[in-house]
């Protein structure tokens, strides 16, 4: 570490959003690094994970997480090298992924940290498949989705970080994948490069109409990413004790009148189904299992990752508005140091 200390860059959370964030709500600050005390570890970070999840983290209210407070740094996933430690657990070096904020450097205690096994995998992948969207897309499809070979899945959101993996890991366990996602590339994709055996465009076709003729028998599992109307659309056409994930709800995220709820949920009843909300935090004891599993998938070839890299800490604004147009186009992150 030089003598002179570096200088911290930081987006902190000025306001509340109000739908999209935007430039008023953050503010960006420079301010010295703060030195490990005792049993810390300093981080420079390399990569930030932008993820849905944020934009509920902005709000104030009762969540599964408590809400970044205001004039606090922006909560994120992020993975980096460790800088100085004060702590046995890591030395110089070392990579790691936590809850390292959007900022060059992070100090923090190190029981909140992971270590990061060199050469298993390109580092942005710890931030993906191997990382917090893998180990949802894993206990999401199989703890609470509960596959049966032979079952139709349903992915919206299915290009995305967690959507891409869920569908992957259907066809793996001998499931049927139909995925929904936006745009004739991304489409292309989930067929051609991840062996999805259906993709539905929402911009251009009758979802309803489509999800009919790809699953002729109805929807086993539907994984939801988005809610609103695509919810409804899945709802309507479940099979018999049909099992639904809720793991997100991006369409509705940035909303500023009432969450659109689904308006068809008697379907549930009819068909005697279970519709269940999971948060991966509840999970990540058994992350190991996951991310084994995982592991060894990636390394025969089974499973596929894609990730959407933008460089520099100052792009985080806008970047983040990335996840709500659709424009990013596998697993988000924002490069903020070169890895050597």
């Amino acid at each position: 570490m030089p003598t002179s200390e570096p200088q911290n860059r930081q987006f902190r959370l000025a306001a509340r959003p109000q739908g999209l964030p935007k430039p008023s709500d953050w503010s960006f600050v420079t301010t010295p690094v703060q030195p490990p005390g005792e049993g810390e570890v300093l981080v420079r970070v390399l990569y930030i994970s932008l993820d849905p999840a944020m934009r509920g983290w902005m709000n104030e209210g009762k969540s599964y997480i408590r809400p970044v407070q205001l004039g606090a740094v922006m909560r994120a996933l992020a993975l980096g090298r460790v800088v100085r430690s004060q702590s046995p657990d890591f030395r110089e070096g070392d990579i790691v992924t936590g809850a390292l904020g959007v900022q060059d450097y992070a100090t923090l205690p190190a029981r909140e940290l992971h270590a990061v096994p060199p050469g298993i995998a390109p580092l942005p992948v710890f931030l993906g498949v191997l990382g917090m969207p893998g180990i949802t897309a894993y206990f999401g499809l199989m703890d609470v989705g509960r596959p049966v070979k032979g079952d139709t899945v349903v992915v919206s959101g299915a290009s995305g970080a967690v959507g891409a993996v869920v569908g992957q890991i259907a066809r793996i366990v001998g499931c049927r994948a139909v995925g929904i996602a936006g745009g004739p590339e991304k489409c292309r994709y989930l067929t051609e490069e991840l062996g999805f055996d259906a993709a539905i465009d929402y911009r251009a076709e009758d979802v309803r109409a489509a999800l009919k003729r790809h699953c002729p028998d109805g929807i086993n599992i539907y994984f939801d990413n988005v809610g609103g109307d695509i919810l409804d659309d899945c709802l309507a056409l479940l099979a018999l004790h049909a099992r639904v994930v809720v793991c997100g709800a991006i369409s509705q995220y940035n909303a500023t009148g009432p969450i659109k709820g689904p308006s068809n949920y008697l379907s549930l009843l009819v068909n005697r189904a279970r519709m269940e909300g999971m948060v991966v935090s509840d999970y990540m004891a058994r992350a190991p299992e996951a991310l084994r599993a995982m592991g060894q998938w990636l390394a025969e070839g089974r499973l596929k990752h894609r990730e959407d890299i933008v460089d520099g800490l100052e792009t985080f604004p806008e970047t983040l508005l990335r996840l709500f147009s659709g424009e990013n186009f596998g697993k988000l992150l924002l490069r903020v140091a070169p890895e050597a």
